[in-house]
């Protein structure tokens, strides 16, 4: 059986590129609060979990982890093709713009019989399907199938036991399992906006492929004592 382990980063439009009507929709309950000081604050933070919807961002990285062969594939937006290895061989980079990375996902998850993610039907999964729809590229599988299945592992759903006990975030599980976390290289995905502004979108790549190790680790986990 071949298994895929995979997280995407994502980055939201500039607030302002979005129609009026998009616009006021976000912001409708912002809008009516009478307090200013509340009301921007509301503004606010509709405007950073933009970064979250497929209708108002884009991927900028998606990390695979190949795990028959062992080896791990980063994705990431680049105005020219470029290709890197990580220090240690384990990773392989490649950029590309957004269709590109989503027609190369779609491709190498035809050959895939199982997927793993961390909150992925939550998140990952509809956003790269609903994306890559608005780019006209064809989904390969659909991974929002039947939830209690083998096809997609999503290990947020399995270690709160579908939502029966409290979910927490890969960091809480990586600590308390004793795995590296991916934050504790000083990155977390609500950063990601701030590093891609500032053209570090290499920096994204490799915060990706340690999220994608981090989900293999607590993975392995899962599979040994509570599958």
């Amino acid at each position: 059986m071949r298994k895929l382990v995979f997280d995407i980063e994502t980055c939201s439009y500039p607030f302002d590129s979005l129609s009026d009507s998009q616009k006021e929709y976000l912001l409708r309950y912002a809008d009516k609060e009478p307090n200013p000081e509340k009301r921007q604050q509301m503004t606010d933070e509709t405007i950073r979990y933009t970064s979250l919807y497929p209708f108002t961002a884009k991927c900028v990285a998606i990390g695979m982890y190949d795990v028959y062969k062992e080896k791990s594939y980063v994705y990431y937006e680049s105005a020219q093709k470029e290709e890197w290895i990580s220090e240690d061989q384990s990773v392989n980079y490649k950029g590309m713009n957004e269709k590109e990375m989503l027609e190369s996902f779609w491709r190498v998850a035809d050959y895939v019989d199982q997927f793993i993610t961390f909150n992925g039907r939550n998140f990952d999964v509809p956003f790269i399907m609903l994306r890559s729809a608005m780019l006209g590229v064809k989904v390969s599988k659909n991974l929002m199938g039947y939830r209690y299945g083998d096809i997609h592992i999503d290990l947020l759903e399995q270690f709160t036991f579908y939502g029966t006990t409290r979910k927490f975030n890969l960091d809480f599980y990586c600590n308390a399992f004793g795995i590296e976390s991916p934050k504790s290289k000083d990155i977390s995905g609500m950063e990601v906006k701030n590093l891609y502004e500032a053209g570090r979108v290499k920096d994204i790549a490799v915060y990706c492929s340690k999220d994608v190790h981090a989900t293999y680790q607590l993975y392995k986990i899962w599979e040994e004592y509570l599958k």
